[in-house]
């Protein structure tokens, strides 16, 4: 099966009066886009510092998509004739039928944190066999290895975790941190979440690389000590969470935090300061890791 997008030029005040007859045509979708997308003249209005507020590009491309076999020159003229607009501008393209999963997939390769830990998805093999390979299904959760925050955690796990260690991944996601922790060779590996969705993908990213770790709703968490800390959640979340999260710190425990970025993380530092000996910031982009011992 295939498809005909038509794209159809249009003013601010004409874009929406189009998409809407489009729709009553028949068209099976119908999306405005700024006609200068990709452009040094592309339009911002999605309130970003210094430009207007919301509204609609004054260049505009209405994108309909209908069954191929669709009379295009019907379309056009019906279109002018319900909305009393005359010479539109307009071009087709046919969109061919394709594998739109395998298309998603390939967009995501494995990914190498060090040497010997890697994020394989899995439909891949794995590139280094003899690596330690989390395998995981991305978007899941949030927490694929491939941004910065959860990448920084993950190569401090490689670099802390030891074979007696129990660790706590608070604000667990995918559970990717506490899979790698579990299979860096700690002993005891809990997770937990406020997400029922991050909770039933842990326990299913668990299972799938035969790691034992237990994953609890945050509303059914029993807070107790752990010799590492990991929270890779936002710095507004892990203010707060400051006095809970040491009190889940072992004297002489350490700490891991990210989803903080660069300018944030002096503040960030200086409240778990009361608690932890702090280390020197980890960088990735503009995030920040922080990491501290339990005094």
């Amino acid at each position: 099966m295939a498809w005909v997008s038509l794209k159809i030029e249009a003013q601010d005040n004409t874009a929406d009066l189009i998409s809407d007859t489009l729709m009553a045509q028949g068209a099976l979708s119908a999306i405005i886009e700024d006609a200068n997308a990709d452009t040094l003249d592309e339009q911002p209005i999605f309130g970003e510092p210094g430009d207007p507020p919301p509204g609609i590009w004054q260049q505009n491309l209405v994108s309909a998509l209908f069954y191929e076999g669709v009379d295009v020159t019907k379309v056009i003229a019906d279109l002018e004739r319900e909305t009393k607009l005359s010479n539109l501008q307009y071009s087709t393209e046919i969109i061919q039928e394709q594998d739109w999963v395998r298309a998603t997939q390939s967009q995501f390769e494995p990914i190498k944190i060090t040497d010997n830990l890697w994020i394989v998805p899995t439909w891949h093999s794995a590139p280094n066999s003899e690596a330690i390979n989390i395998v995981l299904d991305p978007g899941l959760a949030f927490g694929t290895g491939s941004h910065p925050t959860t990448h920084l955690c993950l190569k401090w796990l490689t670099e802390t975790v030891s074979q007696q260690d129990s660790v706590l991944d608070y604000g667990c996601g995918s559970g990717i941190l506490a899979i790698a922790a579990k299979k860096l060779g700690a002993s005891e590996v809990i997770g937990t979440d406020i997400d029922p969705q991050a909770i039933q993908s842990s326990v299913y990213n668990a299972e799938q690389n035969n790691v034992a770790a237990d994953f609890y709703h945050a509303s059914k968490y029993q807070s107790r000590e752990f010799d590492i800390v990991v929270a890779n959640i936002l710095s507004s979340a892990l203010s707060v969470l400051a006095p809970a999260l040491a009190k889940s710190c072992k004297t002489g425990g350490k700490i891991s935090l990210s989803g903080i970025l660069k300018e944030q993380a002096s503040d960030v530092s200086a409240i778990y300061a009361e608690w932890f000996n702090m280390q020197a910031p980890q960088t990735m982009d503009s995030w920040v890791l922080l990491t501290g011992t339990k005094k």
